[in-house]
């Protein structure tokens, strides 16, 4: 057995030519620093929570399982929970968590993991989350090449280094519209359930520090170690879609134009709906409509025709006893397959998945 560290690894290994002589099994050593943000506020469960995850994956069986997988990785890392100036910090319960050290002693790390915070009454994450330096030490660690990631409100902070900008994200459904508002200049999808982009991953949800965590093992050492350490923390390997948890009509309730374009959405019964469908119906043009919608959702009008379809499609498959290939039709989808498709897209499961979910 020959053993490479993540830096030594054979020029021809990496182009994928490396040819086994003698039938010698390479293996290689990925050696990674995990840094989890500790700031006040912060939401305890997440907080910790990453790091008990992190941590499973050193365990023997899950090596052992490894293993048995004859995985080519070996994966060696340190965690580290981190606070700007090496201070215990108040957590969103008003408990004092101690850290291991501060921003400044951490010269170099491969990921930076930030967690949601304890919304206020209103339901809204504090404001100025970040510090200077944080903000500072952020920016110039993205720089170096680490992955920043960004759970629930936790995006929040990430903006307030500036790392959002002209960057695909999300966040949780409800903070989606304060997120635009804090920061116009980040590309904000609705809903979405995680988003990676250029080194930057966003997911929304208060127990989204677990989708988090898995896809940063993903990109660090592999999507099977995550796969595994996924099932022995019986969780979801794959998020679910927030869509599951929006409540029906929370978007259009905030704006007439988006109740508006709803409502001929919905009354478009058996037939197809184009943009330009869509545009006549709201008396504006094609050009008028997608910069609406783009600053009111950050999404163009097919995305959106197709995300309030699959919204009523649910609510069929939960009222109504027709089949899959008829509620296609009903909704103006001439070809059940593209239906199904873009149902699996959204929700994360299939139309016949989802009703047996609601009946179960």
């Amino acid at each position: 057995m020959k053993l490479y560290a993540n830096n030594e690894v054979d020029s021809e290994w990496q182009k994928g030519q490396h040819t086994c002589n003698y039938c010698q099994l390479v293996i290689i050593l990925i050696m990674s620093v995990i840094v989890i943000v500790a700031l006040d506020n912060a939401l305890p469960s997440a907080l910790m929570g990453m790091a008990d995850i992190l941590s499973l994956s050193g365990l023997n069986f899950i090596q052992e399982r490894r293993n048995k997988q004859n995985s080519k990785v070996a994966w060696n890392f340190q965690v580290i929970i981190a606070s700007h100036d090496g201070q215990p910090i108040t957590d969103g319960q008003g408990r004092t968590i101690s850290v291991d050290t501060d921003f400044a002693s951490i010269d170099h790390c491969d990921a930076i993991l930030i967690p949601g915070f304890v919304p206020d009454s209103q339901g809204h994450p504090p404001r100025n989350i970040t510090n200077k330096q944080t903000r500072s030490w952020l920016a110039r660690q993205y720089q170096k090449g680490s992955l920043m990631c960004g759970s629930c409100s936790g995006v929040f902070a990430l903006g307030e280094a500036s790392l959002l900008n002209s960057r695909r994200c999300t966040t949780t459904w409800w903070l989606h519209d304060e997120l635009r508002q804090r920061f116009p200049k980040a590309d904000a999808l609705w809903a979405s359930e995680l988003i990676s982009n250029q080194r930057i991953i966003t997911a929304g949800g208060p127990l989204s520090w677990v989708n988090i965590t898995l896809q940063v093992i993903t990109e660090l050492v592999g999507a099977d170690t995550a796969k595994i350490i996924a099932d022995f923390s019986v969780v979801d390997a794959i998020p679910k879609s927030q869509n599951l948890y929006v409540p029906q009509g929370y978007r259009i309730s905030t704006d007439p134009f988006l109740a508006e374009a709803e409502h001929a959405i919905r009354q478009a019964h058996y037939r197809h709906i184009s943009t330009l469908d869509l545009a006549k119906s709201m008396a504006v043009s094609q050009r008028t409509l997608n910069r609406k919608l783009k600053s009111l959702i950050g999404e163009t009008p097919k995305a959106f025709i197709d995300n309030i379809r699959i919204s009523h499609a649910c609510t069929l498959l939960n009222n109504d006893n027709k089949s899959i290939k008829d509620i296609a039709l009903a909704l103006g989808y001439s070809d059940d397959t593209v239906f199904r498709r873009l149902f699996q897209k959204q929700i994360k499961m299939t139309p016949t998945a989802y009703r047996k979910r609601l009946n179960s």
